[in-house]
Formats: C-alpha cells, sequence, structure tokens
C-alpha cells in the first residue's frame, strides 16, 4: 500500500523507507506531517530492530514481541513484518485457557498447532503465555465441575423419633411437659453435654430443667425450629439432679425429639442409651399424669440429606488468613486478630489467636474476640459452633450477635465460655432466633473479667446446615477436581505445541496489591481480595487449591512438556514507585517459599512493564529510580529475568493520558529517550546469564477501537507501521549507543 502526502507548491513527496529491511514486505515508512520529513529522516538509517541486538555480549538473549496470533497465522504483512523485526513471538490471548476450552470441558488446540508451525516454518520461538492465570478462564465449565453433587434418596430409609402433641397452648412453660429418670444421679462439678436432634411444627423456645426434686437448674433453654436441627447444651452439675425435665406448655402442635445423647466430659457413654428412639423402648421416659397430650414413637419418611458446611476460614490458625478473626483490645478496635507464636496452639502444637485484656475495663465489652463468617445468617437457620479455648487465669465470658464486628445486634449468641487455664472445647448450636437474625459475627465478651488476662482461641467452626438432594463437594474434593482438569489442560497445550515453545509464564499475576493478614507479604489474588466484579468474572484457582497452586502447575508442566522447560512467574507493577518495590520483594519470598519444598524450581520472572513517561519530573524521576530498584533486586534472585509485556503510554503533568493524535515531537523523544534508558539499565544491571529477553506489547499504536490502552501512543511503529521517535530509542537501548 502506498501513501501520498499533497504539499504546496503542486508537487507530491513520497518518502519510501521500507521497515528493517524487508524487501518483500512492501512495508512503507509514511510521514503524515509535511513539516515532521527532515526531523524524521534519520530513521531510515537504522536497519532491522532485532539487528541492534549485540549477540556477542547478550548470547541468550531474544528480542520479542506481542501478536494478534490469528494475524501472524495468515503469514501477510504482519508475519513478514514480525519475523523481519523479532526473534520471539508472544499470543496475546490464543494460549489462554479460555481460548481452547469449551463451555463442556472439551479442548480445541486447531489454532495453537497452526501457530505454532507459522513460527516454525520462520525459525523465529514462542514464548508461552499462559498456563495458569485468573483471567480469561471458562468459568462455565471450571464452576460446573465445582458444582454440588446429586445424592440419590431412597424413600424408603425412614426414621424413628419421638413425637408429642400438645392440643393447645398453656400459660405457663411447665404445663406441657416430659422429663427423663436417669439411672444414676448426676455428679456435682462435672460438666455434661445434651445434643439432641429436635423440629416443631412451629418454631419456639423450650426449657430444659435438670432436677432432683427439691433443686431445680432453670436458665437453660432449647431453640426449636420448624425443621430439624442439632442443638447443644453444655453446663456443670451443681447438684445431684436425677431427672432431666423438657418444659414446652407454652406450645401448641406437633414436637419432634431424636438422637438424644447426654454425656458427661471425659465420658463417651449416653446416659439416655434409647435417645436414638430405632426400638419402640421408651424406658425412662415419662410425663406427670395430668397432662392430657398424646406421646409415642413414630417413624418419619426420609428427609433430603442434611450437611455442615464451616463457614470460617483458617479454622485451624495455621495460615495467615485473618479474614474470619477480629479483636478489640481494651477498647481499640475492632481491628485483625493476632496470632500467637508456633506452639501456642491447643495441646501446645501450632498457632493460636492470641486476645489481650487490660486491666479494670469498665464495660463487659471493653475486650472482644469476633468470630466473623461470609454468611448472613437468617431466623430458622441451624448452626453449631465449637472452638478451643483456655486463658492465663480462669475466666467467665458472654457472647453476642452482632452483623459486623461490632455492629451489635443481639445480647446472646452461643451461650457463656468459661475460660480455665488448661485447654478445653466449647460447643453450642441451636437454631437463629428472630432477634438474632441478619448476625454473621459472634462477639465473644473478654472484659468480664476484671482483670489482665491473655485469651487463646484456636480450632474454630462455626458451621450451618443445609439440606437438599444435592450436597458440596468437599475442600479435598474440589481441589483434587481442579487438579485433575489443571492437567488435561496442561497436557492438551503442550501435545498441541510439540515441543517447541520451552518457555513460558507458568504463572500469571499470582499476587495482590495489599497484606491482609499482616505478614509483609501482599497476598495471592482471591475472590477476598478483589472487587465485586473480579470476584464473579474470574477464577481463582488458589482458592481451591491454596499456595501449593503453582507448585501444582509447575509440576504438570514438566511433566508433560519438553525436559528444557524454562518456567516463569509474571506479574504487572514490579516496579512500582508508590510501595517502594513491595509486590516485587513480595514475590520474590513467594518464589522462595513455593521452591523451599526442594522439588519445585521456578526458573525465572517476568515482569510486565506496562508504563507511562510522565511530564511530571518528579514523578518520573521516582519511576525511574524504582525502575532501576527493580532490576537490582531481579539480578539478585540469580534467576533468568525477562520483560515480558513493555509498552508506554504519556501522561501530562496533571495527571491525563494524552492520546496518540496530541502528542508532539518533543513528548515522542521524551518517550523515545526513556526507552532507551529502561533497556540499558536491563543489559546494565541484570548480568548476561540472567537476560532472557524483552518482549514489546503490542508494536504499533493502539487503535481507538482497542480493548488495550485505546488511543495511546504505545508503538514503536504507528498503526500504518511508520517508524517513530521511538523506535530510535529501542534500537538505541538495544544496541548500547
Amino acid at each position: 500500500m502506498k501513501h501520498k502526502n499533497i504539499f504546496q507548491g503542486a508537487f507530491i513527496l513520497l518518502l519510501v523507507l521500507f521497515i528493517s529491511c524487508v524487501d518483500d514486505a512492501e512495508l512503507l515508512f509514511q510521514v503524515d506531517k509535511p513539516a515532521s520529513i527532515e526531523a524524521m529522516e534519520y530513521l531510515n538509517g537504522y536497519g532491522a530492530l532485532k539487528s541492534h541486538v549485540d549477540r556477542s555480549a547478550h548470547p541468550g538473549f531474544k528480542l520479542g514481541a506481542g501478536v494478534v496470533a490469528t494475524d501472524y497465522i495468515k503469514q501477510g504483512l504482519v508475519y513478514r513484518f514480525i519475523n523481519a523485526n523479532f526473534d520471539d513471538v508472544t499470543a496475546g490471548n490464543l494460549m489462554k485457557y479460555s481460548s481452547s476450552v469449551s463451555d463442556d470441558g472439551s479442548m480445541n488446540f486447531s489454532q495453537v498447532v497452526q501457530f505454532v508451525e507459522a513460527a516454525k516454518a520462520a525459525g523465529i520461538s514462542i514464548y508461552g503465555h499462559t498456563l495458569l492465570w485468573h483471567a480469561q478462564q471458562n468459568n462455565k465449565y471450571l464452576n460446573s465441575i465445582l458444582a454440588d453433587r446429586e445424592i440419590e434418596i431412597d424413600p424408603s430409609d425412614a426414621n424413628n423419633a419421638l413425637h408429642m402433641k400438645t392440643p393447645e397452648p398453656k400459660a405457663n412453660t411447665w404445663d406441657w411437659q416430659i422429663y427423663y429418670d436417669l439411672a444414676e444421679p448426676l455428679t456435682t462439678g462435672v460438666a455434661y453435654t445434651l445434643k439432641m436432634r429436635v423440629f416443631a411444627s412451629e418454631a419456639f423456645t423450650m426449657d430444659f430443667w435438670p432436677t432432683d426434686g427439691s433443686n431445680v437448674k432453670y436458665g437453660l433453654a432449647i431453640p426449636v425450629s420448624d425443621k430439624w436441627a442439632e442443638v447443644i447444651i453444655n453446663w456443670t452439675a451443681e447438684f445431684a439432679a436425677n431427672r432431666l425435665q423438657f418444659c414446652f406448655g407454652k406450645f401448641g402442635g406437633d414436637l419432634y425429639f431424636d438422637d438424644i445423647s447426654f454425656t458427661a466430659s471425659g465420658s463417651e457413654e449416653n446416659l439416655i442409651p434409647n435417645g436414638s428412639f430405632d426400638e419402640d423402648d421408651l424406658t425412662g421416659w415419662g410425663k406427670p399424669g395430668w397432662h392430657g397430650y398424646s406421646y409415642s414413637i413414630v417413624p418419619l419418611a426420609a428427609a433430603p440429606t442434611t450437611w455442615w458446611t464451616n463457614l470460617v476460614s483458617n479454622s485451624d490458625c495455621e495460615d495467615n488468613d485473618l479474614s474470619s478473626f477480629f479483636a478489640t483490645e481494651s477498647r481499640d478496635g475492632p481491628k485483625a486478630a493476632t496470632f500467637g507464636a508456633t506452639g501456642t496452639g491447643a495441646g501446645g502444637i501450632g498457632r493460636s489467636i492470641v486476645v489481650q485484656a487490660g486491666d479494670n475495663p469498665v464495660n463487659n465489652w471493653d475486650t472482644q474476640f469476633f468470630v466473623k463468617v461470609p454468611h448472613v445468617f437468617e431466623t430458622g437457620d441451624s448452626y453449631r459452633f465449637s472452638m478451643k479455648i483456655k486463658a492465663d487465669k480462669p475466666a467467665p465470658s458472654e457472647s453476642q450477635a452482632h452483623k459486623n464486628p461490632g455492629e451489635y445486634l443481639h445480647w446472646s449468641m452461643v451461650g457463656s465460655p468459661n475460660f480455665t487455664t488448661q485447654w478445653q472445647e466449647y460447643s453450642n448450636s441451636g437454631v437463629i432466633s428472630a432477634d438474632q437474625n441478619g448476625m454473621s459475627t459472634i462477639a465473644f465478651n473478654l472484659a468480664v473479667f476484671k482483670e489482665a488476662n491473655t485469651y487463646y482461641f484456636d480450632d474454630i467452626c462455626f458451621e450451618i446446615e443445609e439440606s437438599g438432594n444435592k450436597i458440596p463437594l468437599t475442600p479435598e474434593e474440589k481441589a483434587d477436581t481442579l487438579t485433575r482438569a489443571m492437567e488435561n489442560w496442561i497436557a492438551g497445550m503442550m501435545e498441541a505445541c510439540d515441543g517447541y515453545v520451552t518457555a513460558w509464564d507458568v504463572v500469571n499475576e499470582p499476587l495482590s496489591g495489599s497484606d491482609l493478614d499482616g505478614d509483609g507479604l501482599y497476598d495471592l489474588q482471591s475472590v477476598k481480595n478483589v472487587s465485586e466484579s473480579d470476584a464473579q468474572n474470574n477464577f481463582y484457582w488458589q482458592d481451591y487449591l491454596g499456595d501449593n497452586y503453582v507448585r501444582v502447575a509447575v509440576e504438570l508442566a514438566r511433566r508433560h512438556g519438553p525436559p528444557e522447560m524454562k518456567l516463569f512467574v509474571n506479574d504487572y507493577n514490579l516496579e512500582s514507585d508508590w510501595d517502594d518495590n513491595q509486590k516485587l520483594k513480595s514475590l520474590i519470598k513467594w518464589i522462595e517459599k513455593w521452591e523451599s519444598d526442594a522439588t519445585t524450581v521456578i526458573d525465572g520472572i517476568g515482569t510486565q512493564m506496562h508504563i507511562s513517561y510522565y511530564e511530571n519530573p518528579a514523578m518520573q524521576a521516582s519511576k525511574e529510580e524504582h525502575i532501576v530498584k527493580m532490576f537490582q533486586l531481579l539480578a539478585e534472585t540469580g534467576k533468568l529475568i525477562k520483560i515480558t509485556e513493555l509498552d508506554m503510554g504519556l501522561v501530562n503533568e496533571e495527571g491525563h493520558s494524552i492520546p496518540t493524535e496530541m502528542v508532539t515531537e518533543e513528548q515522542h523523544k521524551a518517550m523515545s529517550s526513556y526507552y532507551k534508558f529502561i533497556i540499558q539499565k536491563y543489559f546494565e544491571i541484570i548480568p548476561a546469564a540472567q537476560q532472557f529477553g524483552i518482549t514489546h506489547w503490542c508494536p504499533t499504536d493502539s487503535p481507538k477501537d482497542s480493548a488495550w490502552r485505546a488511543g495511546q501512543p504505545v508503538g514503536l511503529w504507528t498503526e500504518k507501521y511508520s517508524r517513530k521517535h521511538t523506535y530510535a530509542g529501542y534500537a538505541d537501548g538495544l544496541s548500547g549507543k
């Protein structure tokens, strides 16, 4: 294609410069503005871009370009242009998960095969991008394989229960009641636990009164829902009770008991041996003679399967995730809780949450521990809570229902744990009441005890009962399922590449830009630390496989790929000045952690470098300073270093991006100098043995309708393949001028 510029004076100037000395490409160097012709003519003195690399000084270095693979496969103008100027190509999208994996999990690598064949024919290498990422995944397929599993329910699978039918509600709780007479009285001072499943035709609260005929233990209550729920009550015997009274006088309707167990602390013996009601045996069960209601053992039809789902993240306190744990210490808070050192956990093993209380508190809630879960409980939800606790001094406590930590909702939630100086397990279960509706957080008031104290918490579970004809996969099942899907994907891609692609971003963009767990390192990206739209649109493998997901990807790539495979972890903002390169520092530590198993080997680090030239001098100086720091930190790792996605925009002093058509010649030259600076610093600081290459992400300026940096002057060439001043800076950086 030829272009003409018409000048005043009735003559036509046609300046023809072949890009990169490719005779058969017929690519013209076009000057759009006549006044700029003389200033641009010097660019004709440069050779093809890759010819400026000193191969003797940089023997392992590859000059790369990002390409639209479908354009490259056509083997036309784009193909000849790229091959003439670069050693290496990276497909923008073709080699990502969603480009090859369909909604049913089937994979089509036909275009990948064509891309590899085209590069092979040109003798140009391919840098693989990317084996594992959270974006551009087939979310529909991945979520489908993690969906709840269908279960079959046998209609003949009936269960017996104790049924009581009261004709109407009475005035007093004792007006309807049933009791169980124990074979032996309770032992004073011993802790006892009552567990039972219960439901009624409508929700109410039933009183539970242990008695010896003279003394009665009041204050114990059993919440009853209109669906089956497990209830747990713990208390310590204050006298030798020999009868357990269940009082429901204010209820009228159908009430059912099942699976009752009553045990003493340290014993597994059920003191109500016929509490399952599987046999027609009501020994020990009775009611006062004046009570006119019916009761009997009845069969129940098979119901949907129920299961318990733990909603607490990092229940065992062994990871660094504090998203479920908060504390207020001496009125300071709520804020993220604190992990104790290794050895502070239950039994002296592992870690625990440690909460410090001060002397002479004013209010019981001056010191609090919060357990927050990502679920809003509603009236009637069945819950089950347990934790292991101890304190430096024996102390009482009380619990409350909160919406979020510090947002009080109701004065009672899971009972009142008593702390001792020895580890003990505390549990409570029941049904969410109307007063607790909307709660997501349990608050434990620790300043009931009015002295300074240290409290320890471990193995914390807050579960919700769910039911249906489907059951969720366990975390282990989900991890196994995704590992198989990952292997199918990686094995398929490696087969399609047929050993030709020997370098890959094995994992792309693993790190967030935040340190929510307070360990000094940026956390892995997760649905927990991204925007709502990112959480919905992306798929975070690490949320199911944990930080081990990188090791899994590396192992699978080496198992199915060629033996000379080089694997990189690639991320953006590693040159960031606003956090003094903290993202890179974190990534280096994460890589050390992944490699600490003495098996995983990560060969290199990829830094994307989607940057801009800033016309604010102070800001530009800071950017350059931290690019130098980035290269220094990367060099110290001893790993291969690749700039994987380099491109450059332009930002004015007011902080606004300047579109391509508004860029002046002076600004073009400033960008050119910046490219030269970056490439020279790369060669100067990164040792030759670690110089794997530099890839320019979009060699031509970005069109206004592009999905990537639309309308910005990111290229070394214009959209019509004319060299720009930035071409000279890039070439000079490569040649060391």
